[in-house]
């Protein structure tokens, strides 16, 4: 008798370890972010702008321009490993803007906390 429970959980567990395989082999680009307020806030900052001071305008940066197909945040000696599209919703749904005024790197951004980011 075939245990189709047992062929799901195969084929789940299949997917992800593919996954995690193609995350340490380079098969996917990954940008890595480290919060380290996160512990006493609950919350991570998502950059989407930062202050160009040759330029003195707002350019856009973090989120709206990265290119890496994966971001993974350290949180301690936990890593949460998100795809950017689904970050991008994340922040759209459950994102509070926000902006960093430390000089001399101003930046905009969203406060998302980590519970929101693995649902």
């Amino acid at each position: 008798m075939k245990n189709s429970d047992f062929d799901i959980d195969f084929g789940n567990g299949y997917a992800g370890e593919k996954l995690v395989k193609e995350l340490l082999t380079c098969g996917y680009t990954v940008e890595v972010k480290r919060d380290l307020k996160w512990a006493k806030t609950g919350n991570l900052y998502i950059e989407i702008q930062c202050w160009n001071q040759t330029e003195q305008a707002w350019l856009p940066s973090g989120i709206s321009v990265s290119k890496s197909e994966y971001w993974a945040f350290v949180l301690d000696e936990t890593v949460i490993m998100i795809p950017l599209l689904k970050l991008q919703e994340l922040v759209v749904v459950f994102g509070r803007y926000t902006e960093c005024k430390m000089l001399p790197n101003p930046s905009k951004g969203f406060l998302i906390s980590a519970r929101e980011l693995i649902g």
